[in-house]
């Protein structure tokens, strides 16, 4: 199994065709995931087109992705840290003590205050050794 930051880094850098060269050709192919890779690609300015011109045709072949970004990204070395969503303090809080969901939850926890939010912990205390 071919995993997906392989593609990527065959289309930053040794330019590799990994679906032909593979032993199995259409495991290769599904093995490839484009929007990992259309995500890796968005974080460059250089290759940013290109991954938005893959994510124009989701219908095509996942060879033909691959071999389009292969062929037209310029070989060089990129890096990014993923960006991951962070996590806001005492969301837990409030889903318990309004039972919302996460994503209704993070959207009122601009209205409580800190008054607010420590009066909730207080009733949700339960007791116990870490309670």
């Amino acid at each position: 199994m071919i995993k997906p930051f392989d593609f990527v880094s065959q289309i930053n850098g040794a330019k590799k065709n990994l679906i032909v060269e593979s032993d199995d050709p259409a495991q290769a192919e599904k093995d490839y995931v484009p929007y990992l890779t259309n995500r890796a690609l968005s974080y460059f300015a250089d290759a940013i087109f290109q991954a938005n011109n893959m994510n124009m045709y989701p219908d095509l072949d996942n060879r033909l992705q691959f071999d389009f970004l292969l062929n037209s990204v310029r070989r060089r070395k990129r890096f990014a840290k993923w960006v991951k969503p962070e996590p806001i303090e005492d969301i837990e809080v409030v889903q318990q003590y309004y039972q919302y969901s996460t994503k209704q939850a993070r959207q009122v926890m601009h209205l409580f205050t800190d008054e607010h939010m420590s009066s909730m912990k207080q009733e949700l205390q339960t007791g116990g050794v870490n309670g």
